[in-house]
């Protein structure tokens, strides 16, 4: 029995491509035509592949998540300087923030279009955050323990203020 044509697609690179649209549209403004026609593939396709254009989104969102995560968390936890570490991610993020001004951070700006009780993005966030914040904790818990840091100062709410401050640089205060 056929089972039918196989994917002439790559699926993580049309749900990359699906994540720069809702980046740069927010999850209303993207319209099915639209992430059609960026991700090169036709509607059958995605709604066998990604479902419909919710869980196309919620992908999209933990996609842009895990990779904007781990970049910054093997940055701050690379060999060297822990505090050199950190001082480069917070420069890094915010010369990023700058050149990006007109888009944003991708989580800040899509949750607007959701309703705060929504349980599947607030889920992608928690565990997302709460990655972020633990590797802040490491990276100043390695800097105090290298004398570059007062052991005085509280790792953990330290790493809560920095993790306030670049999700700030996220949003499009303009």
């Amino acid at each position: 029995m056929s089972r039918g044509p196989e994917k002439q697609f790559d699926p993580e690179v049309a749900l990359a491509k699906a994540m720069k649209v809702f980046w740069a549209r927010g999850y209303e403004a993207a319209s099915l035509s639209e992430l059609l026609e960026h991700m090169g593939i036709g509607k059958k396709s995605l709604y066998d592949t990604f479902g419909n254009k919710r869980s196309l989104f919620l992908k999209a969102l933990d996609h842009y998540a895990q990779t904007e995560v781990k970049s910054i968390r093997d940055q701050l936890l690379a060999p060297g300087s822990p505090l050199a570490n950190l001082e480069r991610v917070l420069k890094n993020l915010q010369h990023r923030h700058s050149l990006l001004k007109s888009q944003g951070c991708m989580l800040g700006t899509n949750i607007a279009d959701f309703d705060t009780d929504e349980a599947e993005i607030a889920a992608i966030l928690r565990h997302h955050l709460q990655t972020l914040e633990d590797a802040y904790c490491t990276v100043i818990a390695h800097a105090q323990n290298a004398g570059e840091i007062s052991a005085t100062i509280d790792s953990r709410s330290l790493a809560r203020l920095l993790l306030c401050t670049t999700q700030g640089y996220g949003f499009n205060w303009s």
